[in-house]
């Protein structure tokens, strides 16, 4: 028996071709750590094409998983194992990994034709290039060949096999329990697919509990996480069930007009599974016939929802503007990708901030708010229905590839904890006119087509204030100018809060750059450095107290993947100098880029 080693905090990553099954790899070895009470964060990457030349740098796909004992926020900068199915995978990994980590290689997949495919001139696991690492060389293909044997399967077949006997022996390293798994396969799979994959997954883990190749395995403790029910979740996943919350919370139904594009795709697949709650998803013929669906279902009295990346939204900008000028609750969810144009359909960007802040024709002003993790994708998406039906205003709310792919533990919650925001449709025809407005929200009223004595016209072109009627009058197009963008500043935000210590150096993010900056500064504070923190939910409004926070510290750095389009954000509203650190690479920051930058800008607290 070897000896088992209790650590605190893993990272490991799964890479290989795209068609080497990581994904499903890396899932089931997430689902199965989720079981065991880590918590957990992971980073799927994969190409964009469909399937790239097989052993290439392109088709590599790699995922990512890091599980603790202790509360986590990223998905860990490097690891400390990496499983390496052909040359390819890597090359292109082999950067990350920790000096003196461990490359598990497919020792199959390494000869001269997929050197040549990955750009190489040697065999890296024989030319000295691993020599900092720990190379453990397995012949995988050979070992899942016998260990199916007798099933029938062609050379393909059982190839398609491996990554189960890779999952095995990362089972056996992590003294995981592989039950769950066996039930998935279980129930996924059909005969004779069924065996051979049960087959190769126990073969890996009794082949890495019996060779001399690994001195010893690991087992990190259960983490204390509150009391509660958890489950393991994609930020899509939770977007989804937050839109579903959201729209039973305000009594409506929801309708989603989408496109499907990268990475938004999986939030009208998740969607189309829940009609039990009064969903509907139309899969529309492009994004503007998407949109303009939603902005139908909105005025027919269901809460309207489209979602897109990049791209899409550059194609929705005119019906977004349709939606601000008819005064509709609509809910539209930018999951950013790396651009422009096509870009980089598959890597993470923040860079579509200025989009939709200011990315229509007209003064038209809207609110945008942001999640920040997986899991706050959730409450994010039942903060965008709440304002767009008490508001009667359309709602961006922004998400990225590295939130929508990524997962991490999910406290189920209570549902009926999460207050009721009804919506009250106007029924009584006296004293109505379409554009009369609340008092307090300066929302017009809603009313569902049909309701007798309550017919009225809505549409694109300028309203007459009160009546609704079509207007060209320049007094009046100024005064209506002025009112949907008092709506929009009258949101009720929270206050932006500080985390660390006041009057130095403040990090402030928005979106996924969250984890990142939350451990970041926790890590210089630990070393004797004043630095705090804070993260902006909602982009437009922004938090009241927000110029106030900003000017009590002596310098502000704004770390974000754009160029710096937050920084300018901040320092027009508020006239301090904001210091853009910025990243475009289709990756996150890293804990270590963040801990960086602040070594640069910072004091120590004993200095």
């Amino acid at each position: 028996m070897k000896p088992l080693q209790f650590v605190d905090d893993v990272v490991i990553r799964f890479a290989g071709d795209s068609g080497d099954g990581m994904q499903v790899t890396g899932s089931q070895f997430t689902n199965t750590t989720a079981l065991a009470g880590n918590d957990l964060s992971t980073f799927p990457d994969f190409p964009a094409e469909i399937r790239a030349p097989a052993g290439t740098l392109a088709g590599v796909s790699g995922f990512q998983i890091r599980f603790s004992s202790s509360d986590i926020f990223t998905p860990g900068d490097a690891p400390e194992v990496l499983f390496a199915m052909n040359p390819a995978a890597l090359k292109a990994n082999i950067a990350d990994l920790k000096k003196g980590g461990m490359v598990v290689a497919n020792q199959e997949k390494f000869t001269p034709k997929d050197f040549e495919k990955a750009g190489l001139t040697s065999n890296p696991l024989e030319d000295g290039s691993l020599d900092e690492y720990r190379v453990v060389k397995v012949d995988m293909a050979r070992m899942t060949k016998e260990a199916i044997e007798g099933l029938g399967l062609g050379t393909k077949e059982v190839d398609r096999t491996k990554n189960f006997f890779a999952l095995g022996m990362a089972y056996w390293l992590y003294n995981r329990d592989p039950m769950a798994t066996e039930a998935w396969i279980q129930q996924k799979f059909k005969p004779p697919f069924v065996e051979a994959n049960l087959r190769a997954m126990r073969a890996g883990h009794a082949y890495a509990e019996t060779v001399e190749l690994f001195e010893t395995r690991f087992e990190v403790p259960k983490a204390d996480l509150p009391a509660g029910r958890y489950r393991n979740i994609l930020g899509s996943q939770a977007l989804a069930i937050g839109l579903v919350v959201g729209s039973q919370k305000a009594g409506v139904p929801l309708f989603l007009g989408s496109y499907p594009i990268t990475p938004a795709s999986d939030i009208l697949h998740q969607l189309a599974g829940y009609k039990q709650f009064n969903v509907q998803t139309f899969q529309a013929e492009d994004e503007i016939a998407a949109i303009g669906a939603a902005i139908g279902a909105s005025f027919g009295g269901a809460i309207g929802v489209t979602t897109t990346s990049g791209p899409g939204m550059a194609l929705k900008g005119e019906a977004i503007g349709l939606a601000v000028m008819t005064e509709l609750p609509l809910v539209i969810v930018n999951v950013q990708r790396g651009g422009p144009s096509t870009g980089l359909p598959t890597k993470t960007e923040q860079s579509d901030l200025m989009q939709a802040m200011y990315g229509r024709n007209g003064e038209a002003p809207l609110a945008v708010l942001a999640a920040s993790s997986p899991t706050d994708c959730f409450d994010a998406a039942v903060e965008a229905v709440r304002v767009a039906v008490t508001y009667m205003c359309p709602v961006i709310l922004l998400t990225d590839g590295y939130l929508a792919n990524g997962s991490e533990p999910w406290k189920v919650p209570d549902v009926s904890s999460i207050q009721d925001f009804a919506v009250k449709f106007r029924t009584e025809p006296e004293g109505f006119k379409a554009y009369l407005r609340d008092a307090g929200t300066l929302a017009r009223p809603w009313v569902r087509p049909g309701t007798p004595g309550l017919e009225h016209r809505i549409g694109g072109i300028e309203k007459a204030e009160h009546t609704g009627n079509v207007s060209y009058d320049p007094v009046n197009h100024e005064r209506m100018i002025h009112l949907r963008a008092e709506k929009i500043a009258r949101i009720e935000v929270p206050d932006v809060e500080v985390h660390g210590d006041p009057g130095e150096l403040l990090l402030i993010g928005w979106g996924s750059t969250a984890g990142a900056i939350h451990s970041g500064v926790d890590m210089a504070r630990a070393r004797g450095h004043k630095v705090a923190y804070a993260h902006l939910r909602w982009l437009n409004p922004l938090p009241k107290n927000l110029p106030a926070v900003l000017r009590s510290f002596k310098k502000v750095l704004v770390p974000e993947m754009n160029m710096g389009q937050l920084s300018r954000i901040l320092r027009a509203e508020t006239l301090v100098d904001c210091i853009a650190i910025t990243k475009v690479q289709g990756q996150a920051f890293k804990v270590s880029e963040i801990y960086k930058t602040i070594l640069n800008h910072s004091t120590r607290s004993d200095a």
